[in-house]
């Protein structure tokens, strides 16, 4: 069996971007934390992508951005007060659960979120169905992510509960439902309120 190439290494076609490259690099970096054999092979991997771009840029195949041809240009535009100071990352638990979807991923998802939103005003008296499908729908979503089934059900069924919880929470504060009618509030804008919370789950986490 042949050697992967570098490409092949950290997932992305001979044709992608840089940022897609860097991404992929990121991403793999985060996800094998704590394995250093992992981690320089994703390095050697990287880099290896980086000299073939300016090798094909010097043969006139393709155009590299100046931030690869040059990078100690960037340190001459970065303040000297954010190079003076130290680097803030994030936790490595809370960047391993949250994600950054792209616009198009947050449009599909909210879109069926918010179509079961909408029907359920429609049809309040099939809340359990409801939910059926909010939690199918947001157990594939997670699982399209990292194909990972098992916390993506786990992260399903928390959202589904921070949900009722503030549902409940909010029946108890506001008194709309005595305002519209009875059932309306509990049946309706309750299923709102967890259909909410369990696209923020779906979306945002992985």
């Amino acid at each position: 069996m042949s050697e992967p190439t570098p490409y092949e290494k950290l997932g992305v076609n001979d044709e992608a971007s840089f940022e897609e490259v860097r991404d992929a690099r990121d991403r793999l970096l985060r996800d094998n934390e704590g394995d250093e054999s992992q981690q320089e092979a994703i390095e050697i991997a990287y880099d290896a992508i980086l000299m073939d771009r300016l090798r094909a840029r010097k043969e006139g195949k393709i155009a590299v951005p100046d931030r690869i041809r040059y990078p100690e240009r960037l340190s001459t535009v970065i303040p000297t007060a954010l190079q003076s100071s130290p680097q803030r990352r994030a936790p490595s638990w809370l960047s391993q659960l949250l994600d950054n979807p792209s616009q198009k991923d947050i449009y599909i998802s909210l879109g069926i979120f918010a179509g079961l939103g909408v029907v359920s005003f429609f049809v309040p008296a099939a809340t359990t169905t409801w939910l059926s499908f909010g939690l199918i729908a947001s157990v594939y979503l997670l699982t399209r992510k990292e194909n990972r089934f098992g916390r993506a059900l786990l992260i399903s069924l928390s959202g589904i509960t921070v949900g009722v919880v503030l549902a409940a929470l909010t029946n108890q504060v506001l008194v709309v439902s005595r305002l519209v009618g009875d059932g309306f509030f509990p049946s309706s804008i309750q299923m709102v309120i967890i259909l909410l919370v369990m696209w923020l789950h779906a979306c945002f986490l992985r």
